[in-house]
């Protein structure tokens, strides 16, 4: 708002500012349907920018149901301009708009389609005409001016949704040169990194580097800059209402869908996070009865948009609607006279919701399950597996499964505990790696006798005799022959696959055209030592080679490589840079985090092979296809069912959508030779091109990684008279409690500051606003003044208490189970 002086000079001194305003998810599209339904996102079920945003069922049992409905039924002309939801198609209206003029999929300045009442309309880049923030001002002045001319007695509610200030951060061209020394974003939370204290995210993201940083100053720019298109917005529609004499009878809001971070924790850019740069939002409100030049601390939140509107409208509020009005907060306080000493101030919330991110998995016994892709360091995983009982002896006891081992270099591994064996073959990961290997070459050559076609995923059409000369390959002395022959040929909706145990899906090369490794090489050359093949995925340039001439060197990684005398080679900045030491290091974590996901995969396609091999070769006879009633067909990509459930159906399907879903990101990385992109992290690459507009970016390309896939999050935001602070559960188990009273900034997490009611009270009441639905369960309301059940919130620390007896830990009681300390 810094950058906005016309509108804090129209909205501040001629209405109301809400000190105290949230966003109670600080993403795009969940916000935004929140907004629009006043409904908490697990009521809407739109958790993430992907996953049900503007889907066939918020289609269907939330869209009709938004605010813009019930106005339009209450007579009112209503019209939407700008931005909708993320993954909005424009290949409909939603009910309830008169007029509708919505932007095709997420934010664009230039070169972006609009539906315009169901119609589609494109537009380039030439500024006068297609600038998205002086279009929508335009039209929406255009549009009131109409409708008061055509219906002077029916009212207007108008929804300006503007996409600035998201990216790409294009302003219009006479402010490209606005704000040269912009550090707004410089705040004491800036690059304060690595925060050990806080969840895995937070952990993992380092400080920023000297580019990161001058990133960070040029998007802060221009963020500012096309903000100040939005500023003149601002004022176009206040002096169009002084004009057409609509001021002083129009109630105008001005607030956001989420806050933002520039540099804060190190992250570059982002949000999603429960901080206060990310869930603080601007709040304005101006109109008959509103009082100018006012300052309220009142918590107001997203979710009481839709209830606020239809209270000003005069429309009843539906009771499922999680938000409540705010137009009672704007009534001025009258004097209390003094035969009114016990009267009470306003009842309001004091205590909200921020929530991020699905829901917990339900396991068969009903009971939550931790998310299963959290991708936290594997080691660390391990090592708290190996801490029980059960993990510690070698595969002696009845039912065990896995066994914790100790491998030369110290590091814990877990293994699968075999029938009749004691341990496994070896404990290194080679050793492992290889054996699986080969177990899963005889899993594909037992067909001796029959072929009965393909169940689960297909093998391919090779030969016996290919197949005992791969393995004739892997028994060799030869290194690099190792390291090629570790591979399961299959097929994908038609396409042939090799599974590399160790460097995951790589082409196999046949007789007719297929992929291979290089771009253009011809049959029968090496690799060269400059490709920059990270090991991680398929690589999809064709090829018609069938030969396996072994390399000089093996590229493992981006910057090391494996030699034929079993050496191995690095760039030399490695072992220059500690810096890079660690990043590589963690990147190569991540790498074998991956493939070993693959392995289990495979493990378990091949688990259920052998659970459906047929024992006869009639194969089309009824006894077989009763005897495999149960059993899935993959064939060219459609799904053929025998009389299976239709739940367990549903859970093949969703199951099997996200794998290949997985194989097309990962198709798509090493198409575009993405190395930037990492598993279980949201990364983002940034280059000279990126930026179309003025000011440009000239300091070349860099990556940079801001959020994680494990980032899901409950918090209890409370601030009253006595406290102000954030408390949150993390999906992972983690807690992190801050006390903004003395670290506004949220530095330092003090969750070990204090005691266990304190805990086991802030869950209670966390876990109840994650289940509440409607406007009495979602606002527990607390008087002005009156002390309340947060008194024992106060950190132990600031607690000056006499020496006494420690109580017991029973008499404490226990912490919920599930908590991670």
């Amino acid at each position: 708002m810094q950058a906005m002086n016309k509108t804090r000079r129209i909205m501040e001194q001629g209405g109301t500012h809400f000190s105290n305003a949230f966003s109670t998810t600080p993403m795009c599209c969940p916000s935004r349907s929140s907004i629009l339904t006043g409904k908490y996102v697990h009521n809407h079920h739109t958790y993430t920018n992907n996953e049900n945003c503007s889907s066939p069922s918020w289609q269907a049992h939330h869209e009709p149901h938004t605010f813009a409905v019930h106005l339009n039924n209450s007579g009112y002309r209503t019209a939407f301009f700008g931005k909708y939801l993320n993954e909005y198609n424009g290949s409909y209206v939603p009910p309830g708009w008169k007029e509708w003029v919505a932007l095709v999929k997420n934010s664009r300045f230039y070169n972006y389609s609009l539906c315009r009442n169901g119609v589609r309309e494109k537009h380039g880049n030439n500024y006068p005409k297609d600038y998205l923030t002086d279009l929508i001002t335009d039209d929406s002045i255009n549009y009131f001016r109409a409708s008061k001319r055509m219906f002077p007695h029916r009212p207007v509610m108008m929804v300006m949704s503007h996409a600035a200030p998201h990216g790409p951060e294009d302003s219009a061209p006479q402010y490209s040169t606005a704000f040269p020394n912009a550090s707004q974003h410089i705040t004491p939370s800036y690059n304060h990194a690595p925060n050990q204290d806080k969840h895995w995210i937070l952990r993992y993201t380092g400080a920023m580097k000297p580019i990161h940083m001058q990133f960070t100053n040029m998007l802060q720019r221009r963020r500012m800059q096309t903000l100040l298109s939005v500023d003149d917005s601002v004022e176009k529609v206040y002096n169009m209402l002084l004009e057409t004499g609509e001021l002083d009878n129009t109630y105008i809001i001005y607030t956001s869908d989420h806050g933002y971070h520039i540099g804060q924790f190190g992250l570059v850019k982002g949000k999603s996070m429960p901080y206060e740069f990310d869930i603080r939002v601007p709040f304005y409100i101006r109109g008959p009865n509103v009082e100018p030049g006012a300052i309220n601390s009142h918590l107001v939140l997203n979710i009481d948009l839709a209830p606020t509107m239809l209270d000003m409208a005069g429309a009843d509020i539906p009771s499922d609607m999680d938000g409540k009005s705010i137009l009672k907060l704007l009534d001025t306080d009258k004097p209390v006279n003094r035969f009114q000493l016990n009267k009470k101030g306003k009842m309001w919330r004091d205590s909200f919701l921020v929530e991020r991110g699905k829901p917990l998995h339900k396991r068969a016994d009903g009971k939550d399950m931790a998310q299963e892709e959290n991708f936290l360091p594997k080691y660390q995983r391990v090592k708290d597996l190996c801490q029980k009982a059960e993990y510690q002896t070698s595969c002696e006891q009845p039912g065990q499964k896995w066994q914790c081992v100790e491998d030369p270099s110290g590091k814990l591994r877990l293994y699968k505990c075999k029938p009749g064996m004691a341990s496994l073959y070896a404990p290194r990961m080679q050793a492992l790696m290889a054996s699986a290997g080969s177990q899963m070459y005889r899993g594909v050559s037992n067909s001796d006798d029959c072929d009965c076609g393909p169940l689960g995923f297909k093998t391919t059409g090779l030969k016996r005799k290919k197949l005992l000369t791969k393995k004739k390959l892997k028994s060799s002395k030869s290194v690099s022959k190792n390291r090629w022959a570790r591979s399961i040929p299959f097929e994908l909706d038609g396409d042939l696959y090799a599974v590399d145990l160790e460097e995951g899906y790589r082409p196999v090369g046949t007789t007719n055209t297929s992929w291979t490794a290089d771009a253009g090489r011809e049959p029968g050359v090496g690799e060269e030592d400059n490709e920059e093949f990270s090991g991680m995925g398929v690589t999809v340039r064709p090829t018609t080679s069938n030969s396996l001439n072994p390399p000089s060197s093996l590229k493992v990684t981006y910057r090391c490589s494996i030699l034929l005398n079993d050496t191995v080679r690095c760039d030399g900045g490695l072992y220059k840079s500690l810096q890079a030491w660690k990043d590589h290091k963690l990147h190569i974590e991540h790498e074998i985090e991956t493939l070993q996901t693959k392995i289990k995969n495979l493990r378990e396609v091949k688990g259920h092979l052998k659970k459906v091999r047929p024992e006869e070769c009639q194969c089309n006879s009824p006894s077989y296809l009763f005897k495999n009633k149960g059993a899935f067909r993959l064939h060219a990509g459609h799904i053929h069912s025998l009389k299976m459930p239709s739940k367990q159906k549903k859970q093949w399907m969703m199951k099997e959508q996200k794998r290949r879903k997985k194989l097309r990101k990962l198709l798509k990385r090493l198409r575009n030779n993405d190395t930037c992109s990492m598993p279980g992290l949201t990364c983002f690459t940034h280059d000279n091109q990126h930026w179309q507009t003025a000011p440009f970016w000239t300091m070349g390309p860099f990556c940079a990684c801001t959020s994680a896939n494990n980032n899901t999050y409950w918090c209890l935001r409370t601030i009253n008279d006595t406290h102000n602070f954030l408390f949150c559960e993390f999906a992972t188990g983690f807690i992190e409690y801050f006390d903004l009273n003395t670290d506004p900034y949220q530095l330092i997490n003090g969750v070990s500051t204090l005691d266990r009611n304190a805990l086991n009270s802030m869950h209670q009441q966390l876990m109840d606003l994650r289940g509440c639905k409607g406007h009495k369960q979602c606002n527990p309301e607390k008087g002005g003044k009156e002390r309340n059940s947060f008194s024992e919130y106060r950190p132990v620390h600031r607690r000056k208490r006499p020496k006494v007896k420690k109580p017991s830990s029973k008499s404490l009681g226990q912490i919920w189970e599930g908590w991670v300390g």
